[in-house]
């Protein structure tokens, strides 16, 4: 008897599980369907937090003055605030490892600037492409100079282990059996465009987009043709996740997300597209040789007044090229280049004055930069506040109005500084408050400081560890025999 009370009782709280758990169920309603394992993107939610691998780079992701930036750490981030959840980046520099940590579960995507190959198309899925770039054969002026495959033969060619570079290149080898190049571990191509440029490697390949980039720090690299060209860049993610790839295609597909690369695009390589040989090796060399004259007035200047040392002292080489004796056709002085109603009303006596030109131009472009207001999100505002101490504070707040009246984006610098060139053109101008304007100007002079600002910012991280490091490599290569003096 007391054998079939145990047996009923078993049955009855077996009966009141099976009914708490359908409860839940009912309540949880389509939210228990995301946590199944089989449902990646319901575990995502859950945990509240999309993992990425990423890399450690300019045109990836790094900390900026103002926290992390980077073209695809910013692409990356608005795809989680889409789906609700933390950004995780997972730095990696070994493009070997990519693909199976991604497989191992250590991420949830690659954004890492990642090429879209048949070779990777095997083992990932791809979402939707979002940019094209070219492989370029890169070397230094005065080093050999290939002007076609044929032409590598012979030369010591070093690339990114595991790159879609090898890739192209172990393809090529099938046509030309006598190429040959020196897989390179550890280190990201940023480093190795360093390493040509200071002549410890004679040539490389990159893509165009870092390759645009980098020249700015290292003039003296040359681009000397393209190994292939159109290849697309993309994120990959588990071939079997297909509730991600889901939501990855129809975040991409929203005109919003085309909206934001369009100004992730403007922002990290518009600037880019002049390349001035001269004038970035004139400032290179300036940097070394009179920088450090004026480089503690800049930075008392900037703390005081809370900005960037880098930035203000990039306006004032776009201004002055750091000559405090600068003038200029129109009448304005000195190293930030100040008018004289101007200076006077900002206190200063004498604009010729290296520290009082610069504490006069820095606390104007902070009193710009405070009038726009924190509606203007960063770095837009920075760059209206720069606009309009170049073109004036009326001319800036046109070009807004015209943007308004356009419904265009007011508080967006790429909104804003497409109006600017419309203040030439009469049929625009003539319906503003402040009438004409050379409005191309502003739109250069912000492109010229930013490019200037990135060489400062990029020169001022240079630690003595890495130059050891790359000394040292140096020394390896020339020991070996694998690398012969140029």
């Amino acid at each position: 008897m007391a054998q079939s009370d145990n047996k009923s009782t078993l049955m009855t709280w077996m009966k009141l599980a099976s009914l708490t758990i359908l409860c839940l169920a009912l309540v949880a309603g389509a939210g228990c369907e995301q946590l199944t394992p089989q449902n990646e993107l319901g575990i995502i939610k859950a945990r509240g937090e999309l993992r990425v691998l990423i890399r450690n780079n300019a045109t990836c992701y790094y900390e900026g003055p103002t926290g992390f930036a980077g073209f695809e750490y910013e692409l990356a981030k608005a795809f989680a605030d889409y789906l609700g959840v933390k950004l995780v980046c997972v730095v990696t520099h070994n493009f070997k490892q990519m693909i199976p940590s991604l497989l191992r579960g250590d991420a949830d995507l690659i954004t890492a600037g990642f090429t879209v190959t048949e070779q990777r198309r095997r083992k990932v899925a791809f979402g939707p492409a979002y940019m094209e770039v070219q492989q370029q054969v890169v070397g230094r002026l005065g080093g050999p100079s290939p002007d076609k495959v044929d032409d590598l033969i012979g030369h010591p060619l070093w690339v990114n282990a595991g790159t879609s570079y090898e890739e192209r290149l172990r393809q090529l080898k099938q046509q030309y059996p006598g190429l040959s190049w020196m897989p390179v571990s550890g280190y990201e191509t940023e480093e190795i465009l360093e390493m040509v440029w200071q002549g410890i490697v004679p040539l490389t390949i990159a893509d165009s987009n870092i390759v645009a980039v980098n020249r700015r720090y290292y003039p003296q690299l040359r681009i000397h043709f393209a190994i292939e060209q159109g290849q697309r860049l993309a994120w990959a993610l588990h071939p079997q996740h297909q509730h991600l790839l889901t939501a990855v295609e129809r975040w991409f597909a929203q005109p919003e997300t085309a909206a934001l690369l369009q100004r992730l695009k403007q922002h990290y390589y518009g600037h880019l597209k002049v390349f001035d040989y001269v004038d970035l090796v004139q400032y290179h060399n300036r940097v070394r040789q009179r920088l450090p004259r004026y480089r503690d007035h800049f930075e008392e200047a900037a703390e005081k007044h809370g900005l960037d040392w880098r930035l203000v002292a990039a306006q004032s080489y776009q201004e002055s090229h750091w000559d405090p004796k600068a003038v200029s056709f129109t009448g304005v002085r000195g190293l930030m280049m100040l008018t004289q109603e101007t200076a006077e009303t900002l206190g200063v006596k004498s604009r010729v004055d290296p520290r009082q030109s610069i504490e006069g131009g820095v606390r104007y472009l902070a009193q710009i930069h405070k009038r726009i207001g924190e509606d203007v999100s960063e770095p837009d505002r920075t760059y209206m506040a720069l606009a309009a101490y170049n073109v004036g504070w009326g001319h800036l707040e046109d070009a807004r109005m015209l943007a308004e009246r356009q419904e265009k984006d007011v508080n967006s610098w790429q909104d804003v500084s497409a109006m600017l060139p419309l203040l030439r053109q009469k049929k625009y101008y003539r319906n503003l408050p402040h009438g004409y304007a050379r409005g191309t100007e502003p739109v250069r002079y912000v492109d010229r400081i930013k490019t200037y600002y990135g060489i400062l910012v990029q020169s001022s991280e240079q630690t003595p560890e890495k130059s050891r490091q790359l000394t040292a490599m140096d020394r390896t290569l020339q020991s070996s025999g694998l690398n012969p003096p140029m």
